[in-house]
């Protein structure tokens, strides 16, 4: 799936406020794009989306039947 079709998705599916999906978007986008940027800006993004990713903590806990 490429980052369109997951922003279709996430659209069709109206998971906008579902933050985990959104990161995905943006690591898919990141990928994509991986060939025009230099390697230090893709490290730095990476970065930055793990570190987004890693805020999100243990949202799941109590709620997995909803989410998964």
């Amino acid at each position: 799936m490429d980052s369109e079709e997951l922003a279709k998705y996430i659209e069709q599916t109206e998971s906008i406020s579902k933050p985990w999906l959104l990161v995905q978007l943006r690591l898919k986008k990141l990928q994509e794009n991986r060939q025009n940027i230099s390697a230090e800006d893709y490290d730095q993004k990476l970065a930055e989306i793990y570190d987004d990713l890693m805020k999100l903590g243990e949202w799941w806990q109590g709620i997995e039947d909803q989410v998964f």
